[in-house]
């Protein structure tokens, strides 16, 4: 109450609010000509506002002399308290602008394409979209169904699917690849006399006929009989590779990046092209905010960069 009876009272004592930003920005000034350009109005309206502003009070904020300005004691009190008030206003309204809730993004991922491809490329993300937060959904192996609360996914489905809005990523291209330092010292799986030399990184998803294409002939022996190392989480087999641990089939929608930055290399003069397409895609299940589709483009336009640079093109052999 005691508040409520102190602004009534304020309210009255000024009746016009906007003669404080007049007092001031001619009390920060010293002159009553520079406030008046401030505002965009004339000298004389300032004077008029502050004499209004002065008989409002009930005492003297300057005093006007051959000189200038100069602030009574009284003003200089009021002025000071005046600045402080408006400037705490000034950055409160600043720090409320600045502090929109950021949109949350859930994004369903294969962990390889995520470490490999998308993690590189953070910073990026952020500066490009500052008022996003993803959250991650990452899957180790065969990627399977959207469910739950995806907003952003990328798999692999008919360029006409009706559940979803779809962008093509790149092609389903795989190549061997491996360390340039593994290459030197084990050479590439075209030379069937050192296949036997080769440490094998595989899926526990995938099947072993899936080397066949750049195995050829040697398929069987090296399948039953060469080194295999498995593993259930195809992100760990690419981080081996790029350590020099072995040869690793390579889908080029993972490896892109990697191979541009020469962290992994080719192992082979052979890539498969399955026909098949990775695909952005989002779910029409509900409402799909427009920025969820900027960020496909942009996703989009950044893997055609790097297919571009490394020469890569659906159906090529």
């Amino acid at each position: 109450m005691i508040y409520a009876e102190r602004m009534t009272n304020l309210s009255r004592i000024i009746p016009a609010p906007r003669a404080l930003f007049v007092f001031e920005a001619a009390a920060r000034h010293g002159s009553f000509t520079a406030a008046a350009t401030e505002f965009n109005v004339t000298q004389p309206s300032v004077s008029r506002c502050i004499s209004q502003f002065e008989d409002d009070l009930g005492f003297k904020l300057f005093d006007r002399h051959s000189r200038g300005l100069a602030l009574t004691s009284a003003g200089n009190v009021l002025f000071k308290s005046v600045q402080e008030g408006l400037t705490s206003v000034s950055n409160t309204i600043h720090t409320l602008r600045n502090s929109k809730k950021k949109l949350c993004l859930t994004m369903s991922l294969s962990s390889s394409f995520a470490t490999h491809w998308l993690i590189p490329r953070l910073g990026e993300f952020n500066e490009e979209f500052p008022d996003i937060d993803l959250r991650f959904e990452l899957v180790a192996g065969v990627m399977k169904e959207v469910t739950g609360d995806v907003d952003i996914a990328t798999r692999i489905v008919e360029d006409n699917d009706p559940r979803y809005e779809i962008w093509d990523l790149a092609p389903e291209i795989i190549v061997p690849v491996c360390s340039p330092q593994y290459l030197e010292r084990h050479g590439c799986l075209d030379d069937a006399s050192r296949l036997a030399q080769q440490t094998f990184l595989h899926l526990t998803d995938h099947q072993k006929d899936q080397w066949k294409p750049f195995l050829g002939a040697s398929y069987s022996e090296i399948s039953s009989g060469g080194t295999w190392n498995q593993f259930s989480d195809y992100a760990v087999i690419l981080q081996a590779a790029s350590q020099g641990k072995g040869v690793a089939l390579g889908w080029i929608s993972v490896i892109a990046n990697a191979l541009r930055q020469g962290v992994l290399t080719r192992a082979s003069a052979v890539q498969v092209d399955t026909g098949r397409i990775h695909r952005l895609i989002i779910p029409k299940n509900r409402a799909i905010p427009p920025l969820n589709r900027k960020i496909c483009e942009w996703l989009q336009s950044r893997m055609a960069a790097d297919l571009d640079i490394l020469e890569i093109r659906a159906g090529d052999r």
